[in-house]
């Protein structure tokens, strides 16, 4: 008898201690949105859209102001987030390749650590199906019933406990059409809901999940009432929809079908896309504060690339502009992150891998192409820190690209290169490769792009023309 109490009562303060030893770790919740332009966010500058949550997270976190998409496509970019490493590593370098069966995802990591992980939406790293639900192979992601590989899809339903799309054509064929969408079905409610359903199952565990939102790519529809509240808005026409051929590089030449009327027609409906999004992360941040762990909670807002919405007479994504390559990127631990900080430095998607494993305290050598910008976000001194990071193109309109917080510089196969200055001239129309007065700032980003490319074997430096530009003196 004496044997049995005694070993209840070790029983006991072993649960106890495991309970407590898991409340300690953090949880963590990425959101994630397709083909999203900064500048509708009301953190980054927006005043259309009054997004009042995703702000709410940045006033209480960490906002990035210079945070880039490796490679402004979906499939890479999303490769290089939840593995660190550059896309000819995994070797997602452009859409619908598949993820290698080595890579190593943080997901993978934390479920090692006793971590429930799951994810909801969009993947784009299994190939060419879609939607295909649930992937057979989940890179971690042990919940991945909600998990689809492609596709803009609009209407989702649950049929005899499975995810389908709720929206057919007359051969009973999937479609991106809303048909009556609602905000059960539409895909943002949708997927937020399964996030909220994860979280209310799991909230006395630490877990791990990633809801992915299609939105607001294309196509720009979205369900009542946003369809209509941005309907007689005045859509900003940006100044370079039009400009000289002298302030054009090759590799971003416009596309002569974007015109003003355009954008008027399809711009209301992006910013509908976005207020839900707003009002969907609104409803995950009340959840998590009825379940008491909103404080226990890693926060990341995020996107795959952005979307020019009209800048430089392109619209969607894969150059290196702004309004391509540069996402948000919004961070909220308040156990351990400054309210309302701002890290300006330039950082990618490879960045995040060890980033977030050191904030959640993960031991082990984890490879990764990243650092680990742990410090930034915590505003700590950063004396060793080097402001450069690295972008690069998909195969077909090579282009590589070295980012500070303040210039850009872009060696092309298609074009002499481009030195911008991206705090006086955020517009991107100067070219200032040439200039005496930059031959210092020209000559360290390009000391790092050589460091970059040899050490991380970047095949885009083989092309005559980038090579080049490279290595000439």
């Amino acid at each position: 008898m004496k044997i049995i109490i005694k070993t209840a009562v070790a029983v006991s303060a072993f649960l106890l201690s495991a309970t407590l030893y898991a409340s300690d770790k953090p949880n963590l919740l990425i959101i994630q949105t397709d083909e999203h332009h900064f500048g509708t966010l009301g953190c980054y500058g927006g005043t259309i859209v009054e997004t009042q949550n995703i702000d709410w997270l940045a006033e209480q976190g960490v906002l990035c102001t210079s945070f880039y998409a490796v490679t402004p496509v979906c499939s890479p970019s999303r490769a290089s987030l939840i593995s660190g490493r550059y896309p000819q590593k995994t070797p997602v370098v452009t859409n619908n390749i598949p993820l290698n069966n080595n890579v190593i995802t943080f997901a993978s990591i934390l479920g090692q650590q006793g971590y429930a992980t799951g994810f909801a939406g969009k993947w784009h790293l299994d190939g060419i199906r879609k939607p295909q639900w649930s992937p057979e192979r989940k890179f971690g992601f042990q919940d991945n019933r909600f998990m689809f590989n492609r596709g803009h899809w609009k209407k989702f339903s649950i049929d005899d406990g499975k995810p389908s799309i709720a929206a057919r054509d007359g051969k009973g064929q999937p479609t991106y059409n809303l048909a009556g969408a609602n905000d059960k079905t539409f895909s943002t409610d949708f997927l937020c809901d399964r996030a909220v359903d994860f979280i209310k199952l799991n909230s006395n565990k630490s877990f791990c999940y990633y809801v992915s939102l299609p939105d607001p790519h294309g196509p720009n529809t979205v369900r009542a009432p946003y369809d209509k509240m941005y309907v007689d808005v005045k859509v900003p026409i940006p100044l370079t929809l039009m400009r000289s051929p002298d302030q054009v590089p090759n590799w971003g030449k416009p596309d002569s079908k974007v015109t003003a009327a355009q954008l008027r027609r399809i711009m209301p409906a992006y910013y509908g896309m976005v207020k839900c999004i707003d009002d969907n992360v609104g409803k995950l941040i009340q959840i998590l504060k009825e379940e008491g762990i909103l404080d226990n909670t890693i926060i990341v807002f995020t996107s795959d690339h952005g979307d020019l919405c009209g800048e430089h007479g392109r619209l969607n994504k894969g150059v290196p502009y702004e309004g391509s390559a540069r996402i948000p990127f919004v961070i909220y631990y308040p156990k351990m992150l400054p309210k309302g900080h701002l890290v300006h430095e330039a950082l990618t998607t490879v960045d995040f891998f060890p980033t977030i494993l050191s904030m959640m305290g993960v031991q082990g050598n984890h490879p990764s192409d990243g650092r680990d910008a742990m410090g930034l976000l915590q505003d700590a001194v950063q004396s060793e820190w080097q402001d450069l990071t690295f972008l690069r193109s998909t195969p077909g309109t090579e282009w590589l690209a070295a980012v500070s917080k303040q210039y850009k510089l872009v060696f092309s196969a298609s074009d002499r290169p481009w030195l911008i200055d991206l705090q006086n001239d955020p517009q991107e129309v100067t070219n200032l490769f040439g200039d005496p007065k930059y031959v210092k700032i020209i000559a360290q980003m390009r000391a790092g792009l050589v460091r970059y490319v040899k050490e991380h074997s970047d095949t885009h430096a083989r092309i005559p023309q980038i090579q080049s530009q490279l290595f000439s003196r």
